[in-house]
């Protein structure tokens, strides 16, 4: 018997695009229609993307990309800025954790070159055709979605007190835009529209286009924009100015660069994730450890407490490892070998007691070596402002007040070819910083996931990656053929709902719209990766859908559980592709609204 549907499982063999929003996804299905790839879909729809969502990215942001071209190998798009060349542990003096908001924390801005990158090597599209989307909804304007209203509201004193280029933007007629209104931004259409204009200066030439556009973000007026606005201190939140650390030369000096996933299986699968300077490698922790406790073989019977609490309890061990060991590879010694072994999730899963929640973080030793313990900062240590850290969602626990807890955006796409991408972009949202007034765009925050102790794997330094939340996901068959590209919106919940999803459809669950509609739960008992890196020991929380009996038994395990609005965990999309048949599917669950998968 199939399980509860909010949505029909979408079936075709044309192509399928499924993202967190309803014209992201359009955007994608509409490239593919006029002959594009999965690639130039996916670009397309991340441009998309940052006009509107801009609660949750934007052009200031990053994006890891997950993909695979028919008949090559899983790869890695590394879209995640670096430090600037300035950004030293000294350089925050005074200073315990750095600041969720404001330009101390921007890095180098990566989504666009990465964009661009994908589109010169792997899809067939021009700069004019990807861009074509985004610059027409930023001029004639996009709709307002409550979280947009909810979050320019809530910001508002500080962008008509500190941050005039928010202002000007967001508060077009000196107050918070309605939902369901319209909102323009000319500024950012113009920036595109001129990035388009200088690539085609160059003659016709596909190619040559895109590296004119590159240029054009990272070494010619874009970048120079950054460099004026910064020149001068910036005010935070608070109205504090702030030096920024990031220049122009900053961004003339990176791209985005291509490399291996990391990867296990899992049954007859492979999982591909982003390396450990995302958390990806968490959800391969907790897949290997799933094996060993033989969790997912009763997903069909539904959530039951042994399987949330298994989930639950993997979790916090490998975030524990995510903590004392994740970080850039190339700055710091990551032992991803030991710890995505089949030996040390036998080891580790020893520790999971069925009877009982662990309250304690409780990191590994791979290879006898001494892990990286975190301060343990409680909720309410560190005074906050309205822009503080993650973007503005909606209190998942519906006490009424408003709840920086994280989300972002995702999208996966898939065409006829057998062209898979997962995309999941984020930062540069609407609250991180002030609006650059010529671009039509803030900067990120992304640095504030570094810590600055430099003892820790993901200590800051210069030029180094932060070890982000963004983590798409590709799963291959035995014959190494893309089959399913998953994700989710979540900050550090990201691993853990889409986990949730993954255990059902490795586990023989076959509608992907059943898979994403389970009822989601996940825990905050580790550190959080943004500011104020906050941990809740023992905290679960759950949809209520779970079931009395299940939250009553969880409880009495010692979870410290909290009952979340229904369908407010998590905004799962996927696509699917079966090899043989030729055959797509897609899905996208109703939480948020938004969601939408389309396909034909």
């Amino acid at each position: 018997m199939p399980g509860f549907t909010t949505r029909p499982e979408l079936r075709g063999d044309f192509g399928m695009v499924a993202s967190t929003h309803w014209l992201a996804s359009a955007t994608g299905m509409s490239v593919l229609e006029r002959g594009g790839n999965a690639f130039d879909a996916a670009v397309a729809a991340g441009f998309t993307l940052q006009v509107v969502e801009p609660h949750l990215n934007g052009p200031g942001g990053e994006v890891p990309v997950l993909f695979q071209a028919r008949g090559g190998a899983p790869r890695v798009l590394c879209g995640q800025g670096v430090s600037p060349a300035a950004a030293t542990i000294g350089a925050f003096s005074g200073m315990d954790r750095i600041p969720g908001s404001g330009v101390l924390a921007a890095t180098v801005p990566g989504s666009f070159d990465a964009w661009m990158l994908l589109l010169r090597d792997h899809g067939t599209m021009t700069v004019r055709q990807v861009l074509d989307h985004a610059i027409g909804l930023a001029e004639r304007g996009y709709p307002v979605l409550d979280r947009i209203a909810a979050a320019v509201e809530a910001l508002a004193p500080v962008f008509s007190r500190h941050w005039a280029g928010s202002a000007a933007l967001y508060l077009p007629h000196g107050t918070a835009p309605a939902a369901g209104s319209r909102l323009r931004n000319p500024a950012l259409a113009a920036t595109y529209r001129r990035i388009v204009s200088e690539a085609e200066t160059v003659g016709g030439d596909r190619e040559a286009q895109i590296e004119a556009a590159r240029r054009s973000w990272s070494q010619g007026f874009v970048a120079e924009a950054v460099g004026a606005f910064l020149s001068s201190p910036v005010p935070n939140g608070l109205g504090e100015p702030q030096r920024a650390l990031l220049t122009a030369q900053d961004m003339a000096d990176w791209s985005a660069t291509y490399e291996d996933p990391v990867s296990v299986t899992h049954g007859v699968h492979t999982v591909h994730k982003t390396g450990p300077w995302g958390q990806g490698p968490a959800m391969l922790q907790q897949l290997r450890t799933a094996e060993v406790l033989g969790i997912g073989s009763d997903v069909r019977e539904g959530v039951s407490a042994d399987f949330v609490h298994r989930v639950t309890e993997a979790a916090k061990l490998a975030f524990a490892d995510r903590e004392a060991w994740y970080g850039d590879p190339e700055f710091t010694d990551v032992p991803l070998k030991e710890l995505l072994s089949a030996r040390y999730a036998a080891e580790r899963s020893r520790l999971v007691d069925d009877t009982r929640a662990c309250l304690d973080l409780r990191p590994g030793s791979p290879g006898g070596r001494t892990p990286f313990e975190p301060p343990s900062y409680l909720p309410g240590d560190a005074p906050g402002d309205r822009t503080t850290g993650e973007p503005t969602v909606r209190n998942a626990a519906g006490s009424g007040r408003t709840d920086l807890r994280g989300d972002t955006c995702h999208l996966d796409v898939v065409d006829a070819d057998g062209n898979m991408v997962s995309a999941t972009p984020s930062g540069g949202w609407l609250s991180s910083s002030p609006v650059i007034p010529e671009l039509g765009f803030p900067l990120g925050t992304r640095a504030q996931m570094f810590w600055l102790d430099p003892a820790s794997p993901n200590a800051l330094s210069p030029r180094r990656r932060p070890r982000t939340t963004l983590s798409p996901t590709l799963v291959c068959r035995e014959d190494g053929e893309a089959v399913l590209a998953i994700g989710t919106p979540g900050g550090d919940q990201q691993d853990q709902w889409t986990t949730t999803a993954l255990l059902r459809v490795l586990n023989g669950v076959d509608n992907l719209q059943e898979a994403l509609d389970t009822p989601m739960f996940h825990t905050n008992a580790f550190p959080s990766s943004f500011h104020p890196r906050e941990t809740v020991p023992g905290d679960l929380v759950v949809e209520p859908r779970v079931g009395r009996d299940v939250i009553a038994e969880l409880s009495r395990r010692g979870h410290r559980v909290q009952v979340a609005q229904d369908w407010s965990l998590g905004r799962l999309a996927a696509v699917a592709r079966d090899p043989e048949s030729g055959e797509l599917r897609s899905a996208a669950d109703a939480r948020g609204n938004q969601n939408y998968a389309s396909g034909r």
